[in-house]
C-alpha cells in the first residue's frame, strides 16, 4: 500500500517500522500466527498506531504484501520483456510464473498470514486482483479465437498454486524451482491452442 502523499515523518517512520516488524517477526517464526500486539511490540509502538494505520490484521498484511509485490508489479507493467510488455503472451505469462514462484517462496510465511488473514476475502484483495487481471489477459491473447475458453477460470487456477501451504510444500528448502517449473508446465497447457 501506497504511502499518502503528505505523510508526517514520524507516521512515515512508524509506517516502515511497522512493516520492518511484521516482516522479521513472520521470518523468525516461519508461521502466520502474528498478532498485531506483537507487532506493536516488535515495532516499539502502540497498539493503537498499528490499528489506526493498517485497521486489522489482513491491513497488516495486505500492506506487506503490496509492498513485497511492487518491484514484480513495476516490471510487469514497464519492465524488460519477457516479464515487461513486448514478449509474446505465452513468454510473458511463463515469465511471470517464474517471477511470482520466486516471490512466494522468498515470502511463504507473509503469503499464510496473509491467506489466514484474509479468509474469504483473499480474491478481492489488491495484490491477488492485479495478478487475476494480468494472468487473464494474457491467457485471453493466447487464445484470440477460442470464445470457450476461460480465460478468468484459468488464471484463478493457475493462482491457486501460489497457497502458503503449497509453496512450502513445494519448496521446503527455499528453491523455487520446482514450483515454478510445475506451474509453468501448467501454463504451457493452457496457452497451447485448442483444436475443436
Amino acid at each position: 500500500m501506497p504511502a499518502p502523499r503528505h505523510e508526517r515523518a514520524d507516521a512515515a517512520r512508524n509506517r516502515r517500522a511497522v512493516l520492518a516488524a511484521a516482516e522479521r517477526l513472520l521470518s523468525q517464526s516461519g508461521r502466520p500466527h502474528v498478532t498485531l500486539d506483537q507487532v506493536a511490540v516488535a515495532a516499539g509502538v502502540g497498539k493503537g498506531t498499528v490499528f489506526r494505520r493498517f485497521g486489522s490484521r489482513t491491513g497488516l498484511f495486505t500492506a506487506l504484501l503490496e509492498e513485497r509485490a511492487a518491484e514484480m508489479t513495476e516490471s510487469v507493467r514497464a519492465g524488460a520483456p519477457p516479464l515487461g510488455p513486448g514478449a509474446p503472451p505465452a513468454e510473458r505469462l511463463r515469465a511471470f510464473l517464474e517471477a511470482l514462484a520466486e516471490l512466494a517462496v522468498r515470502n511463504v510465511a507473509l503469503l499464510a498470514a496473509h491467506e489466514q488473514a484474509c479468509t474469504t476475502g483473499k480474491f478481492h484483495d489488491p495484490t491477488y486482483v492485479c495478478w487475476h487481471s494480468h494472468v487473464t489477459g494474457l491467457l485471453t491473447l493466447t487464445h484470440p479465437e477460442d470464445p470457450g475458453f476461460d480465460a478468468a477460470a484459468t488464471a484463478h487456477i493457475l493462482l491457486a498454486a501460489f497457497d502458503g501451504d503449497l509453496v512450502q510444500l513445494l519448496a521446503p528448502d527455499g528453491d523455487p524451482r520446482r514450483l515454478a517449473a510445475a506451474v509453468g508446465a501448467l501454463a504451457a497447457a493452457a496457452t497451447r491452442p485448442t483444436h475443436g
